[in-house]
């Protein structure tokens, strides 16, 4: 079929069958954008909507990003489409920051923004820490959301997966940014968890133990929220198992992953959560 065909196909939806896109249309409102408006183009729209339109083309920029990779994924398998993401990020975001540099107007060095290269190093530190804390507050805010539609073991299954596509991607992504090796052995493992997102919010501490690499969450910024709150530990251990199998092996195909505790497990007060890393013999 080709393009002119798919252009000319009629779509019917059966109002019975998809009234639920109804509630789902009234839910993706933009913030900030209750009331209505006779808006039939940008022009119509004030300052403050606008601003908040072009915030809202990139929620479904980031969106159409994640769902193209999903939908891969389910196509191709997960190990593929790791390998096309990064082909499409090398494209796509040098691309999009010369775009974005001509319509605002500021220089580019290396295919980066020169202000994001020139910020001060203490600066960009921070900025790299508060998108680190914004990432785990969009992960909360999504299991929140599920959990409190659908329950709490609907959300941790949402959870677990989410994990064991994230995990393997991250450890992918760190692994291309290090240049680590097909074999990179415990040493880069031990590197690569210091580049973790989490790493950046939690306190976290590893130890070489022989042939055995021992690695413990300290303080766990989700754990120690529960705990100020007089909550129980949150049972993460199924996801934890998930996430760092997948992303030890996916630095290293050899390396083998054992939870020394997680919870719900019982553990010391000087830990949240402990793993072990190691190759067989």
């Amino acid at each position: 079929m080709t393009v002119g065909h798919l252009c000319n196909v009629k779509l019917h939806v059966t109002p019975a069958v998809h009234s639920h896109l109804d509630r789902t249309w009234r839910l993706c409102h933009i913030r900030g954008m209750t009331k209505p408006t006779d808006a039939h183009s940008l022009k119509n729209l004030d300052q403050i909507q606008l601003a908040r339109f072009a915030i809202d083309v990139l929620r479904r920029s980031i969106l159409h990003y994640g769902i193209w990779f999903n939908e891969v994924v389910h196509q191709l398998g997960l190990e593929e489409a790791i390998r096309i993401e990064q082909e499409v990020s090398a494209s796509i975001f040098p691309l999009a920051t010369k775009r974005l540099a001509i319509t605002i107007g500021f220089e580019t060095r290396s295919d980066l923004p020169g202000w994001l290269v020139d910020m001060e190093r203490e600066k960009l530190v921070s900025l790299i820490d508060a998108m680190c804390v914004n990432w785990l507050a969009d992960d909360g805010v999504w299991f929140q959301a599920v959990e409190n539609s659908h329950g709490m073991y609907t959300g941790k299954r949402c959870n677990d997966t989410c994990w064991s596509r994230y995990s393997p991607l991250e450890a992918a992504m760190i692994k291309s940014f290090l240049h680590l090796p097909e074999h990179a052995g415990l040493d880069s493992l031990e590197r690569a968890l210091g580049f973790r997102l989490y790493a950046r919010i939690n306190e976290q501490t590893t130890e070489r133990s022989g042939n055995q690499l021992i690695f413990r969450m300290v303080k766990c910024r989700v754990q120690d929220a529960r705990e100020r709150k007089g909550l129980p530990d949150y049972p993460c251990k199924s996801a934890g198992v998930v996430e760092y199998q997948t992303f030890a092996s996916t630095i290293d195909s050899r390396i083998r992953t054992d939870c020394i505790a997680c919870p719900p497990d019982d553990h010391p007060e000087e830990w949240a959560c402990a793993w072990r890393f190691y190759i067989p013999d």
